[in-house]
C-alpha cells in the first residue's frame, strides 16, 4: 500500500476518542469554528483544495467519518454501528475535544446527511449548516421507490451482508469506486479527483473492513435513518440553524427537480441554496466556486 500524501499542509492532526474508536481530523486556521464532513467513497482528503480557502477565515476541522479514511472502523451489523445519528455523535465529540461546543459545518453527501441528522438532533450546537449536492434521505427512498430515482448504488449497497461486500471484492474496490466518481461526475473522468487524492482513496477503500463499513452506512441509510426522518417529518420538526444547499447542475437535478425545492417541504422551510458549475463533486469539480459560496454563507 502507499503512503497517503500530506493533501493539507500546515494542518495540525488530531486522533481523537470516541465511542466509535479512533476518528482522526485535521485542522487549521483561525475564526469561528467550521466543520467539513466528506462523502461516499471518499475521505476529509476530498477538501483539500476547499479547505485551505476556509482556514483564512474559518478555524477548519476536517474528519474522517467512522469507517472511512483512517479512522476506526466499528463492528457492525444491520447498519447499527452507521447511523446518522451516530456518525454525528462523532463530530460532537471531535469538536468537544477540540474546545468547541457550537460550530459550523458543511457535508457533502454522506457527510451532509450526518450534518442534517446532528441539526436535527441537537439543535444548540449546530451554529450555519452547508449542505453539498443531497435531498434529504426519505426523499431518496421516496424517488427510488416511485421510480422517479434508479435504486442504483442506494439499493446495491443496503442488500443484507455479505452480497454486496463480496460482489464488489469480486469485482475488484478500485474498479467498482472508480467507475461510480466517473459515472457522477461532470467530465465522466477522474481527472478531478488527482493522482494522489485518488491513492488516498483507494488505500482506504482497499480495506475489506471499510467496504462492509461502507455497506453498513448504506444500511442505516436505509433502515434507521429513513425511520428517524419520517418520524421528524412527521411531527414538522426542521432544522434551526440557517442552511444553505448547494448542488450540482448534472448529478442531483438530473431526476430530482429542484433541491431547494425539496429542503423547503421538508427540513429546511427557509434555506437558501445555488447550483455550482459540477457533477456531484462539487468540492473536487469545482473547489473555487465551492469555497466562494461557503465562505459567504457562513461570513453573513
Amino acid at each position: 500500500m502507499d503512503r497517503d500524501p500530506d493533501l493539507f499542509p500546515g494542518f495540525a492532526s488530531h486522533w481523537i476518542d470516541t465511542r466509535a474508536g479512533r476518528i482522526f481530523a485535521r485542522s487549521g486556521g483561525e475564526g469561528p469554528p467550521l466543520v467539513l464532513l466528506h462523502g461516499f467513497p471518499q475521505s476529509l482528503v476530498m477538501w483539500r483544495d476547499v479547505a485551505p480557502v476556509l482556514a483564512k477565515s474559518f478555524h477548519v476541522v476536517v474528519m474522517d467519518l467512522r469507517g472511512y479514511g483512517w479512522s476506526s472502523v466499528p463492528t457492525s451489523r444491520g447498519g447499527e454501528a452507521y447511523t446518522k445519528r451516530a456518525m454525528g455523535a462523532d463530530v460532537v465529540a471531535v469538536m468537544e475535544k477540540l474546545g468547541h461546543v457550537r460550530f459550523h459545518l458543511a457535508g457533502h453527501d454522506r457527510g451532509a446527511r450526518v450534518g442534517y441528522r446532528l441539526a436535527l438532533d441537537q439543535p444548540g450546537r449546530i451554529d450555519k449548516l452547508a449542505l453539498l449536492d443531497i435531498l434529504p434521505t426519505v426523499q431518496v427512498w421516496k424517488n427510488i421507490k416511485a421510480g422517479v430515482t434508479p435504486a442504483a448504488h442506494w439499493a446495491f449497497l443496503s442488500e443484507p451482508e455479505p452480497q454486496p461486500e463480496e460482489a464488489i471484492r469480486a469485482q475488484g474496490p478500485d474498479v467498482y469506486f472508480e467507475s461510480l466518481l466517473t459515472k457522477w461526475s461532470k467530465s465522466g473522468a477522474l481527472s478531478a479527483f488527482g493522482a494522489e487524492a485518488l491513492q488516498a482513496y483507494r488505500n482506504a477503500w482497499g480495506d475489506t473492513s471499510r467496504i462492509h463499513a461502507f455497506c453498513e452506512d448504506y444500511r442505516a441509510g436505509a433502515v434507521q435513518d429513513l425511520a428517524l426522518d419520517e418520524a421528524d417529518l412527521g411531527v414538522g420538526r426542521t432544522i434551526a440553524a440557517p442552511v444553505h444547499v448547494l448542488w450540482g447542475d448534472f448529478y442531483l437535478t438530473a431526476s430530482a427537480g429542484s433541491p431547494l425545492d425539496v429542503w423547503h417541504k421538508t427540513f429546511a422551510p427557509k434555506a437558501t441554496g445555488q447550483a455550482i458549475d459540477s457533477g456531484h463533486f462539487l468540492a473536487e469539480e469545482n473547489a473555487e466556486a465551492t469555497a466562494q459560496a461557503l465562505v459567504e454563507f457562513f461570513s453573513s
